[in-house]
């Protein structure tokens, strides 16, 4: 029973997908975005090659609660991906502070910042998907 989780932004889509026991987030890859169709063509590859139960996708509230821009295009990217994927269950996770923890964790691993700047988006969706994981225990 595997989830896959997105931190989805305006130039790239961190993915990260859990073990089979649903216990420990794993980073994938961070796809960089070209065009819709492309995006949604290699999540739908990801889908293939992981078999997710279940896809997490990162949802940027605003620090004082209310739903902005960005999460509003969240929610649509959620409900196209349940049309896409019937069988897999898509919801929306809180990720305020997401980047911030996993900006953290690749700063205490002592990673330049070129490094980061390439995986953060990759940490960003292991650590949504790691806090989904978590609340179900």
């Amino acid at each position: 029973m595997r989830y896959m989780a997105l931190d989805v932004g305006t130039r790239t889509i961190g993915v990260a997908v859990s073990d089979e026991l649903a216990m420990i987030a794993n980073g994938v890859e961070t796809i960089r975005r070209t065009s819709k169709e492309r995006d949604y063509a290699r999540i739908k590859e990801l889908v293939l090659m992981y078999k997710p139960v279940g896809m997490v996708v990162g949802y940027p509230k605003n620090m004082n609660g209310s739903i902005g821009e960005r999460a509003q295009s969240c929610e649509v990217l959620a409900e196209e991906l349940q049309g896409f994927f019937p069988d897999v269950d898509v919801v929306l996770w809180d990720e305020r502070l997401s980047t911030v923890a996993a900006q953290r964790v690749l700063i205490e691993a002592d990673l330049s910042r070129a490094k980061r700047k390439k995986i953060i988006d990759k940490m960003a969706a292991v650590v949504i998907l790691q806090n989904y994981l978590d609340s179900r225990r």
